[in-house]
């Protein structure tokens, strides 16, 4: 059966897992390899179920458990030219690591999910999101760190079962809070993060083209919180006549990801 676990997500690490214990994909490994390896096995994931790794881009609460992983764990990593480039560059592979290019709108078939990715306008080179099509012919995605909502982003992630989405923060919290201005205009620019206005206007738009479950995502440590993020999206879905558990599924992950993994 087809599972989504949110391992991290925040502004201060993000990882994913799309699959079963008996195979899938890690989606970007941004915290310890320790922290992972944990977390994988509290929900029952076993190391060898990591049949690849996939990589939105190249920042670190993206990245930044990813060499110590590969060296204990190799599995073959996929992510743009421009990732993949950046990444060997700074040296955050081993020497020996199986790099495997995948171009936006690309589709590639590991062992147990067929992985599409699709380019995002966050400010990292080559930054993209993935879609995912598990073996019972459901579909996921995981699209965060926006900046805006592309018709390539929308192409993306249509039609999908469940969608992992940004809700990165709060608009008067990131104006009042501590940060300086010039970051809060990178923050809220078209090659940063959603807000959650920016995502509750996504959501409806996920949920129109059929998607039943949302995982709000990627939420800022400083400029959100979680009950802020699923109240602003939860009133513009009502807002249009849309109804939480007759329409649609949403939880918010916690910075430490999901209590449970979500079947869909």
């Amino acid at each position: 059966m087809s599972k989504f676990y949110s391992l991290f997500s925040s502004s201060k690490g993000n990882a994913s897992f799309v699959g079963s214990p008996a195979g899938g994909v890690l989606v970007d490994a941004g915290v310890s390899c320790r922290r992972l390896l944990q977390s994988l096995a509290a929900h029952d994931i076993p190391e060898k179920a990591v049949q690849a790794v996939c990589i939105t881009h190249t920042h670190t609460d993206h990245i930044a458990g990813l060499r110590v992983f590969l060296g204990k764990h190799p599995v073959p990593v996929y992510g743009t030219a421009e990732t993949l480039a950046q990444l060997r560059f700074s040296d955050k592979f081993p020497q020996d690591a199986d790099l495997r290019e995948i171009l936006p709108t690309e589709t590639i078939h590991t062992d147990s999910v067929a992985v599409t990715a699709f380019p995002t306008m966050h400010d990292a080179p080559g930054s993209c999101g993935y879609r995912f099509e598990l073996p019972d012919g459901q579909t996921c995605a995981v699209c965060t760190d926006l900046g805006c909502v592309t018709p390539e982003v929308e192409k993306g992630v249509l039609g999908a079962d469940l969608v992992l989405l940004e809700a990165n923060y709060d608009p008067k919290m990131l104006r009042y809070g501590p940060y300086p201005a010039s970051l809060q205009e990178r923050i809220r620019g078209k090659y940063g993060h959603l807000s959650n206005g920016d995502s509750a206007g996504t959501a409806e738009m996920l949920i129109e083209h059929g998607t039943t479950r949302l995982i709000l995502g990627h939420l800022s440590e400083k400029n959100n919180t979680m009950p802020l993020a699923q109240q602003t999206v939860l009133e513009h879905l009502q807002e249009q006549g849309m109804r939480r558990n007759r329409d649609f599924l949403l939880q918010v992950a916690s910075p430490e990801g999901l209590e449970q993994a979500v079947i869909f």
